[in-house]
């Protein structure tokens, strides 16, 4: 595909580096190796907060001496002030579930669009304790939830209550005070619709609402530990900033969220495209500066000790740890005795991964974005997508067959009479209006499956395309198998959104939808996937970054793979 040309006078001229293909890029095992990267919207966020070094403000509080009640903290971005209303309730033992189907949670939480008052606070309260069960309106933002780390919380609030600081190895170890089970926006149950803020300079990039509201959820944990600290002694001293820095915000993910990469081809192709324009970027440089040679032998280093602290129960998630750790232990080695080629060095860097594995791959990835912030940063604004993908029923049977033949080559091989090929269906459970995955040969519900069965809807479409005129029109086609409507339309926005189709079959019975899951994470920024089957995992989210008062101090945004 054609290649476009960034030009920086301060680096030189630059050689031609193609995009990598889709063929390549969106492949199920590939995207689930990406890492977080300089693009991530947590990323994107907090360069906007620290160039603007707002200062956070508890607005209100009641809370008792468990620490139950109310909460608002206020943070000014993009001009305006926006604030956290969180809600914390007693929740027996029984009642806490990561699950999404639970009902009760330790706080709940919603973004509020200014400064709520008295009548504000009491009004939410009980809605937005009922999460999907509350009513909302267009000054609530987002609404979220979450539960304690229970263990943790306990021994955090015990330590600082004895005038101690809590242990940094098992604080960092779990890295979390509260886990978050879901985080909504965009509308949802009467909420704010995106038209609302996308017009907000701080929120034009995807998620960013979402992810002030992590981030000053994180903010509440810590507080909130402090406050249950000081009740016990009131001279108890609060949490060291490398302790809270090392304490971000856990988030249960699961099945719900696969689907959005299939549903959403668009601004898929809209992420993949500005990932993969800011690789091309850096690989394209001529020279780079002694500083940034220098920030790329620091992230080497410390992308190392966080892959060999990333610690989990999941065995193939350790085997594949311990594999990118000699590889990325060889690399380092092989820059002592073989430094990178003094022209165009990070695209050397790049080459030379090219026969490792895809995690070694997409880490080599991260690590070049991250030293091309000059050259990369503002394709933030590349990384939201209005379009939605549309049919166009003046195309020929002809034209809509070439386009099938040469780019769904991949779903056309296939093999159908092998039963591994369509092992699984995706549904929606009616109990709970959440993604799920059947087996279609041992359980009901395969005649209401979501329509992810592209192979199988390509190959049929091709075989009905052989049989027509080909001056017929997809209006008539449509007509005779509305039933391929879907395949149709993803057929023909293949060519202006290549990167929104992943080349893999969803159905089959090798099929990891956590790989799903890794790719979506990474784009919000996640880190420490601790994968708990094949279908969700756990994450941490904002750990490492600088606390709200280190913004507010000064503090920049250089946190990728920090210290554990």
């Amino acid at each position: 595909m054609a290649v476009s040309h960034h030009t920086n006078p301060e680096a030189g001229t630059e050689q031609a580096v193609a995009l990598r293909p889709p063929s390549e890029v969106m492949r199920l095992s590939r995207l689930g190796s990406l890492f977080a990267h300089r693009l991530s919207f947590m990323r994107i966020l907090m360069r906007v907060l620290c160039a603007e070094r707002p200062q956070l403000i508890i607005t209100s509080q009641q809370l008792d001496e468990d620490g139950y009640g109310h909460m608002v903290l206020t943070l000014n971005a993009g001009g305006r002030p926006y604030s956290l209303i969180a809600y914390s309730r007693a929740l027996d033992a029984e009642d806490r579930t990561d699950r999404v189907i639970a009902t009760k949670w330790d706080a709940s939480f919603c973004l509020f669009d200014g400064v709520p008052d008295a009548q504000d606070i009491s009004d939410l309260a009980e809605q937005v304790t009922s999460q999907e069960a509350g009513r909302y309106h267009d000054r609530v933002l987002t609404l979220s939830r979450a539960n304690k780390s229970v263990r943790l919380f306990e021994q955090v609030v015990q330590a600082l209550a004895s005038g101690q600081m809590p242990d940094y190895q098992i604080v960092s170890e779990t890295g979390y005070l509260m886990r978050t089970t879901a985080v909504y926006g965009n509308g949802k149950f009467g909420i704010a619709d995106r038209s609302k803020i996308v017009g907000e300079d701080v929120f034009n990039a995807p998620f960013q609402a979402e992810m002030l509201t992590v981030f000053l959820i994180r903010e509440y944990s810590h507080l909130l530990a402090e406050y249950c600290a000081r009740q016990k002694n009131p001279d108890a001293p609060g949490l060291s900033p490398d302790l809270r820095r090392a304490l971000g915000i856990g988030n249960s993910t699961g099945l719900g969220m696969a689907p959005f990469l299939m549903n959403h081809p668009c601004l898929i192709h809209s992420w993949m495209l500005v990932r993969e324009t800011a690789l091309q970027r850096a690989r394209s440089l001529n020279s780079v500066s002694d500083t940034q040679l220098k920030q790329f032998h620091q992230l080497l280093g410390r992308a190392l000790i966080h892959i060999q602290h990333w610690q989990v129960p999941d065995p193939e998630q350790m085997r594949r740890n311990r594999y990118l750790i000699t590889e990325l232990e060889d690399f380092i080695a092989t820059l002592e005795h073989s430094p990178l080629c003094n022209t165009y060095p990070l695209n050397d860097a790049f080459l030379r991964c090219q026969s490792t594995s895809e995690d070694m791959q997409e880490l080599m990835v991260s690590l070049l974005l991250e030293v091309c912030g000059e050259q990369i940063d503002g394709l933030a604004h590349c990384l939201s997508n209005p379009f939605t993908p549309r049919i166009d029923p003046a195309m020929t049977a002809g034209e809509l067959a070439e386009l099938l033949n040469r780019e769904y080559q991949w779903a056309l091989e296939v093999d159908l009479t092998d039963t591994d090929n369509e092992a699984q269906f995706w549904y929606v459970s009616e109990a709970k209006l959440e993604p799920r995955l059947g087996m279609r040969f041992t359980e009901p519900g395969a005649d209401r499956e979501m329509p992810f069965h592209l192979p199988r809807y390509i190959q049929e479409l091709r075989d009905i395309l052989e049989g027509l005129d080909t001056q017929m029109r997809v209006a008539e086609v449509m007509l005779n198998t509305p039933h391929l409507r879907y395949a149709i339309r993803r057929v023909q926005n293949i060519v202006p959104f290549c990167y929104g189709e992943i080349r893999d079959n969803l159905v089959a019975q090798n099929c990891r939808p956590i790989d799903l899951l890794r790719c979506k994470l990474s784009f919000f920024g996640a880190s420490h996937f601790d994968p708990k089957s094949d279908r969700w995992t756990r994450v941490t989210l904002f750990k490492g970054a600088p606390t709200a008062a280190e913004i507010a101090a000064g503090a920049t945004d250089d946190w990728l793979f920090a210290s554990p």
